[in-house]
């Protein structure tokens, strides 16, 4: 059996802000390191044997952390980058309403339906991350594997292993350090654990 554990990266100043982050190659917080820390502890005691993360800052060093702890070195994997934002990367949602209101409502309100400006849509996430699931379970088939991506992509990868369509973006809750878990059960991947943050309270 595979074991899939899914984790979003530590906090960066963007999301103190709430900004469309993106492809911006953002660092860690002070705050995002410990989270990071805190979520190796955490996953020092499930076995795990390899770590693959998207090639951007935040979400490399909080798989490097976990790597350290582990004795295990992080390994990038492209397709499990941040969604292009394209024109919006760097908006605060308010600068994204007054820019193109009609885009902003229809991101709230149907996200499966928007295309970013410049950018990519929930569709091309899904493409790319449902690809990079299926190649790790396909090479790792008996093996613990963690993967750390972003929101928007850790998301998108929930809805495809559930089945659902990307209309549920909005419905999965994803927070930073969150460690989600799926199993091989079959042909295909059961849910085992979502937006589990227990490891960084009091932080």
């Amino acid at each position: 059996m595979a074991r899939i554990i899914l984790v979003r990266h530590g906090q960066t100043q963007w999301n103190r802000e709430e900004r469309f982050r993106g492809r911006a190659d953002l660092a860690l917080t002070e705050l995002g390191l410990r989270q990071a820390r805190a979520t190796a502890e955490r996953l020092a005691r499930m076995g795990v044997s390899q770590i693959y993360s998207s090639p951007l800052r935040r979400a490399l060093e909080t798989a490097r952390i976990i790597g350290q702890r582990l004795g295990i070195p992080a390994q990038p994997l492209e397709e499990l980058i941040d969604i292009d934002f394209g024109d919006w990367q760097g908006l605060s949602p308010q600068e994204a309403r007054e820019r193109d209101g009609e885009l902003y409502h229809l991101w709230s309100v149907s996200p499966h339906r928007v295309k970013f400006p410049g950018g990519e849509s929930l569709g091309d996430v899904r493409q790319r991350v449902s690809q990079a699931l299926e190649k790790v379970v396909a090479e790792h088939p008996e093996e613990t594997v963690v993967l750390v991506s972003h929101m928007v992509a850790c998301r998108v990868m929930i809805c495809a292993v559930l089945g659902i369509d990307n209309s549920h973006f909005w419905q999965i809750g994803q927070d930073v350090c969150a460690i989600n878990i799926f199993e091989t059960r079959g042909d295909g991947l059961a849910l085992r654990l979502l937006n589990d943050t227990c490891h960084l309270q009091g932080l």
